[in-house]
């Protein structure tokens, strides 16, 4: 197995400020698209690898609570979360060293998901 991870769905309460919010803080487009069961999502850019999406749907609730998803920081962490705040989230915990693991960061987004940020520097 080449890595654990798949794919992550992000819940959304109102898709189009979730796309906006992750736009603004990954200046990188989401690709807009219907999942199969017809619920409007945003999906991450990728080159190859794992991605995922933030999601507008039946069952799909954000929360605080629960499995935490860290996106990819880029070479700085800092810059990225430096524009949550802006655009609608919160620092929950800001750039944190790991150690040899690089840095961490926890950030609520604008639907109320609480989302991690990693990079290795």
């Amino acid at each position: 197995m080449a890595s654990a991870l798949n794919w992550f769905e992000i819940p959304a309460s109102d898709i189009e400020r979730a796309i906006a919010f992750y736009e603004t803080i990954l200046q990188q487009e989401l690709v807009r698209m219907e999942a199969n069961d017809g619920y409007p999502m945003g999906m991450f850019p990728v080159e190859s690898g794992v991605s995922g999406a933030v999601i507008q749907g039946e069952g799909y609730t954000p929360s605080t609570a629960g499995t935490v998803v860290y996106l990819n920081g880029g070479d700085d962490l800092s810059l990225v979360l430096q524009r949550v705040d802006d655009a609608g989230g919160q620092t929950l915990m800001g750039k944190t060293d790991i150690g040899e693991n690089g840095f961490m960061a926890y950030f609520l987004d604008s639907e109320g998901n609480r989302v991690g940020l990693h990079s290795m520097s």
